[in-house]
């Protein structure tokens, strides 16, 4: 039978990692409220999970890019762009844009979802395995705003007075929006909620 941290009566700090006996409040090292386990985690993970997803759709949708040059104005969407470069031979730019802006994204919402819902109604999947996933989603986080990068680069250097211009759609400010809200998502995850069911039927099916 594994014995957790919970059952010897002690709890880990989320901010330093410091372990206190369960009766502390307060870490003493970084002064961080200490909590078994936070209840409203998974209420928290849906509300910014949902809140991702509404932005992701109009960040698809709409304009990514308006370049404006002397003789015509062209939008492009997310994947329009990523098209109308590997068009011009830019393929691993594309391809950097679409595994960035489309299938990252994509990924970590179905991820934080399976999450959520394995801590509620159980998963085949191993409690490590999960732990494992959970620690993915919150590693590449951080790399989900390279398309906003790409844009706010191309606005401040393709500026060239009235032959050619590069401005942000409206999609930039939801896909900012959406890559927030995930990430919003991730962090609100209480990831000990997944060692709580280790000993039910499925996890010692899995391990089996």
């Amino acid at each position: 039978m594994s014995v957790t941290a919970r059952d010897k009566g002690l709890v880990g700090c989320r901010h330093c990692a410091r372990v206190w006996p369960m009766e502390k409040t307060r870490c003493d090292r970084c002064g961080a409220r200490l909590i078994s386990r936070d209840r409203a985690s998974l209420q928290k993970v849906w509300a910014w999970w949902l809140a991702g997803v509404m932005a992701y759709i109009p960040a698809n949708v709409y304009p990514m890019l308006k370049t404006r040059t002397l003789f015509s104005t062209q939008e492009d969407t997310i994947i329009a762009g990523a098209f109308e470069l590997a068009k011009y031979g830019s393929y691993g730019v594309a391809a950097i844009i679409l595994i960035a802006s489309v299938l990252i994204p994509l990924a970590k919402f179905f991820a934080i979802a399976y999450l959520a819902l394995s801590v509620s109604r159980g998963a085949t999947m191993p409690a490590r395995r999960r732990f494992v996933l959970y620690e993915v989603i919150e590693y590449i986080g951080r790399w989900s705003m390279i398309d906003v990068f790409v844009v706010a680069i191309l606005s401040a250097i393709v500026q060239l007075s009235v032959a050619a211009a590069i401005n942000p759609g409206i999609a930039a400010i939801a896909f900012a929006l959406s890559v927030i809200f995930t990430m919003l998502a991730a962090q609100s995850f209480d990831s000990r909620l997944i060692w709580d069911r280790i000993d039910t039927p499925e996890e010692d099916s899995a391990r089996g």
